[in-house]
């Protein structure tokens, strides 16, 4: 027989909530079609968070660097050592031939020495410990044992620090990857900035960083500045001929560079060798603290944590490759973004 029961009514209490929702919908969307849209950030408020972007993304960069460094060194050590050890092995081969040889001159001259026979078939460790063996040694036989032996050891400290080494390795590249990733996602998030600029907005910040460069340059020319070195001005004069190269992170030259990496190319100009980071290049040379005895080609540094390095030029004024999308420039230490530390005179 079917069933003829009354729909069940939904109760007071969830009739009230329904209807207090709705209403709140209600009430936010006519809030959010009334709120006023929000206002398109300046052209100084843009840069100044670009330039912000750009300062962490080269924080990056400088522990890219190094990472990078530490990669090649250790991949440069460890194919050392793998040569070592590849060496070794074969030189182990031949003393156990050797001494193969011995034992079958013995088997024809009427058998083999028991303490040979022993060495054969064990570990020679074990066997030079028995030192009644060592008595029915001949002193060549001895001999080969002990090199045999030492070779052993050596060969087993080489093949650890490899391992080692390759565990250092794995830890580098997986740093490497991420700091890369990291200068990327900064990167990205300025050109997004700078996208919500107008072409005119854009071209006003390229004329006033075009007439800073200027006013830097004409200043640093200007007045008569110590020179550094002989190398120091072939390292500044490097620098002065790579003007409008672009700057890449990661880059050493000769078609682009970072900070670090233009500073490590102008001194090799000059037959010179520094560090390739900015921060391993303040052990280049002696410290300097007040700006007043800076001389033309001295390294200044700039950030508490030293991330960005350029040549001094004179009367205030640097040459350095400062980030992405400009290129190497003169710039007034005072326009850097952050505290200048101190100067190294290589």
């Amino acid at each position: 027989m079917a069933s003829h029961r009354r729909p069940k009514q939904p109760s007071r209490a969830r009739v009230t909530v329904l209807t207090t929702a709705a209403a709140a919908a209600v009430v936010m969307s006519s809030q959010a079609a009334n709120a006023a849209p929000s206002e398109k950030p300046s052209k100084d408020e843009v840069k100044a968070k670009v330039d912000k972007l750009y300062e962490q993304a080269e924080q990056a960069t400088e522990k890219y660097n190094g990472a990078k460094e530490k990669q090649e060194k250790l991949q440069k050590e460890i194919s050392t050592i793998q040569d070592n050890v590849a060496k070794g092995q074969q030189e182990l081969n031949d003393l156990r031939d050797g001494l193969g040889s011995m034992a079958s001159a013995q088997y024809r001259s009427g058998g083999i020495d028991p303490s040979v026979q022993l060495f054969l078939s064990a570990d020679p460790d074990d066997y030079l410990d028995k030192a009644s063996t060592l008595d029915q040694l001949s002193a060549q036989q001895v001999d080969s044992l002990k090199k045999i032996q030492e070779k052993q050891r050596e060969l087993a400290q080489q093949r650890a620090e490899a391992a080692e080494k390759l565990k250092d390795l794995s830890s580098t590249r997986a740093e490497l990857g991420k700091k890369k990733k990291e200068v990327q996602a900064k990167l990205a998030s300025a050109q997004k900035l700078l996208n919500t600029l107008t072409a005119e907005e854009k071209a006003k910040l390229a004329e006033e960083q075009n007439r800073a460069t200027r006013d830097s340059m004409r200043d640093a020319l200007s007045g008569n500045v110590p020179a550094g070195s002989g190398r120091a001005a072939a390292a500044f004069a490097a620098a002065q001929s790579k003007l409008g190269t672009p700057y890449v992170y990661g880059a050493t030259g000769p078609s682009s560079f970072d900070c670090s990496g233009l500073t490590s190319w102008a001194y090799a100009q000059a037959g010179v060798g520094i560090p390739r980071t900015s921060e391993a290049q303040t052990g280049a040379g002696t410290k300097i603290y007040s700006v007043d005895q800076l001389k033309v080609g001295d390294l200044v540094f700039f950030f508490n944590d030293l991330h960005h390095v350029g040549l001094y030029a004179g009367n205030g004024q640097i040459i350095h490759a400062p980030r992405t999308g400009t290129v190497v420039r003169y710039e007034s230490m005072n326009t850097i973004g952050g505290p200048f530390m101190f100067g190294v005179r290589v």
